[in-house]
């Protein structure tokens, strides 16, 4: 008979970061739901609306969503989408159906995320046609391999790993056609934060080592990645962002709900912010405005 492993600190600690998925997705599903933004797809993943969200947190959500667009969108311009995406920790993000609805797929789209995850993300996208659909729309032959903790495509692949085992996530991403020459845009948003800052740290050098043009975006401070190998970094905090965004959209969106403790939002985006990092061997633009804020 088998004996029974024990359960550490270190699967409290993981079972902990997995559960920071479904509270993602249930706050994204509430903000929607209220008119913030679209995301059809979301419904799929997250049947019931849940509980009533603070307005503060919605806004929030909404500058964090539309922050992360905003460098990802510029970033596959400027390439003509002649790119890949790797989304690390992506849970039950929909971004890869909205790139595909508004014609601004890149080359391959890879999500990674903890096996248990990419099961839960793999089985509602079997049941689901509306998820379903797309993908093998965007597929050249009549079957996609899938199995249990990933589904590869042609243009879109979801790969069950844990990003602290570097050479296994490695060996995952080529055994799936990863392109270390195309240039690479990676996501994380809120993933490094729940690593130690050696895992972490390592994590972003091996991205500065594998990819000599990327952009690495990323809820982090940037003197993280001007140490490990990245040309250059910029960061702005959330309050900074919110500014900047269209200032019609910010009319629409600060209608939907009556906010009456300005100052706990503000307290609340100056406490996060999104970092982007360069390598720009091709010269895509030296300095990368085009994916800037300013």
């Amino acid at each position: 008979m088998a004996t029974r492993q024990a359960f550490t600190d270190s699967d409290t600690a993981d079972e902990a970061v997995r559960a920071t998925c479904d509270d993602a997705s249930m706050c994204k599903r509430f903000a929607t739901s209220k008119g913030y933004w679209k995301d059809p797809y979301i419904q799929y993943f997250v049947r019931q609306v849940g509980e009533r969200k603070a307005p503060e947190i919605n806004r929030g959500y909404y500058a964090r969503v539309q922050g992360m667009n905003h460098l990802l969108d510029a970033f596959l311009r400027k390439t003509a989408c002649d790119c890949q995406v790797i989304n690390f920790g992506a849970g039950l993000d929909t971004t890869f159906w909205r790139l595909k609805d508004e014609n601004l797929l890149p080359k391959k789209y890879f999500e990674v995320d903890f096996p248990m995850v990419v099961a839960r993300k793999i089985h509602n996208i079997k049941t689901k046609p509306p998820l379903s659909k797309p993908i093998i729309e965007t597929h050249s032959s009549d079957s996609l391999l899938i199995d249990g903790h990933s589904l590869d495509s042609d243009r879109y692949c979801i790969i069950g790993a844990d990003l602290r085992e570097l050479p296994s996530l490695d060996e995952k991403l080529k055994k799936f056609q990863l392109n270390p020459e195309l240039p690479t845009l990676l996501l994380s948003e809120c993933v490094l934060v729940y690593m130690t800052p050696e895992q972490s740290s390592r994590l972003v050098h091996w991205a500065a080592e594998t990819f000599h043009t990327a952009m690495f975006v990323n809820y982090e401070q940037k003197e993280r990645f001007l140490k490990t190998g990245w040309e250059s970094a910029n960061a702005l905090d959330m309050a900074a962002v919110y500014s900047v965004l269209p200032q019609d959209d910010m009319a629409r969106i600060e209608r939907l709900e009556f906010l009456d403790e300005k100052e706990l939002l503000q307290q609340l985006l100056q406490h996060y912010s999104i970092c982007w990092a360069f390598k720009d061997k091709l010269k895509l633009g030296k300095s990368c405005k085009e994916c800037d804020y300013v």
